[in-house]
């Protein structure tokens, strides 16, 4: 007989009924079991359902219909020394920051004490007037026909997240910016939320716009989505390594510190390269992806639901 057989699902008590690993468990299985963070990628201009480093579909879609139910509370930085090299093996940032203002501990070759003072994050550091180092913004999202599924984690290049509205084409903060100034001002959990990509942009780009109010019922599982532990670590900021290799321990909750987790955004340098400069795609926008990126792969046959999509990581 199974040890686990002795916990009969129809006898769990109350106290355990809607359990997440703790912070015991988490530290008794060496940090994670296994698994990681479920994301969104949007690399090569695609919509990508990615589990442990692994892509489990794509999106034939150009949009994707989300729930924003949490957001890192300041953009993250991120710089590479080594220029980018699509074949190179995956390798950890240099330096990172997950607020902005200061080198994260684990940083294995920080660049200054704080980022202000950062040589890396001076104009001309990086490709023409750009910098060097890299925003990025994460969040946590729920799919709209799937509020209670899996929270994801989305990882938002510079280009995607600053920058000027153009009619109804909003980068995040124009978006949240908009949203604000309505008449009651809107929370974007409360809302649907749509991404699509700017198909004129030469590395992936999304803008977003509102698509409808949630029900009662939809914001109430949003609420309780964003309390899980699975939101606190999607908005943490993780030593990113490029996808397809094997993803390190769960990612660490907020004021601990981040473990090896694959990542999406982020280039393997090449070792003992010159450094190569970031780009900029307008003047009040930060350092974007590079070009040389991988190129998008064949898409998938579509599924006609993206939850039957989602439904198949729990059988990993």
């Amino acid at each position: 007989m199974s040890d686990l057989t002795v916990f009969n699902p129809a006898q769990v008590p109350d106290f355990a009924r809607n359990n997440e690993l703790s912070e015991t468990a988490l530290a008794l299985t060496g940090g994670g079991t296994g698994g990681s963070v479920k994301r969104i990628s949007i690399k090569g201009g695609v919509f990508r359902l990615m589990s442990g480093g692994k892509e489990i579909a794509s999106i034939e879609d150009r949009h994707l219909d989300v729930i924003i139910v949490k957001a890192a509370p300041k953009v993250s930085r991120i710089f590479y020394a080594g220029a980018y090299d699509k074949d190179a093996a995956a390798a950890p940032p240099d330096c990172w920051s997950n607020d902005g203002e200061k080198p994260d501990a684990g940083a294995k070759n920080k660049q200054s004490q704080t980022c202000l003072s950062c040589p890396q994050n001076q104009a001309g550091s990086g490709q023409g007037n750009s910098r060097a180092c890299r925003y990025q913004q994460r969040l946590a999202v729920v799919l709209e026909n799937n509020p209670g599924g899996d929270v994801m984690q989305l990882t938002l290049p510079a280009t995607s997240v600053f920058g000027k509205e153009d009619g109804d084409k909003r980068p995040l903060q124009a978006f949240a910016r908009h949203l604000a100034l309505s008449n009651p001002p809107i929370n974007p959990e409360q809302i649907v939320t749509r991404m699509k990509f700017d198909t004129k942009a030469e590395s992936p780009k999304l803008f977003f716009s509102p698509v409808r109010w949630l029900t009662n019922d939809e914001y109430a599982v949003v609420k309780t989505q964003a309390e899980s532990t699975d939101a606190s670590r999607a908005v943490v900021m993780t030593v990113a390594q490029t996808d397809g290799v094997k993803a390190g321990a769960l990612p660490a909750l907020p004021g601990k510190a981040p473990v090896v987790e694959a990542e999406e955004e982020a280039p393997a340098p090449k070792a003992k390269t010159a450094k190569k400069k970031a780009e900029v795609a307008d003047d009040d926008s930060e350092p974007e992806v590079r070009k040389d990126a991988a190129k998008p792969s064949a898409v998938p046959e579509k599924k006609g639901k993206l939850a039957d999509i989602v439904a198949d990581w729990d059988d990993e």
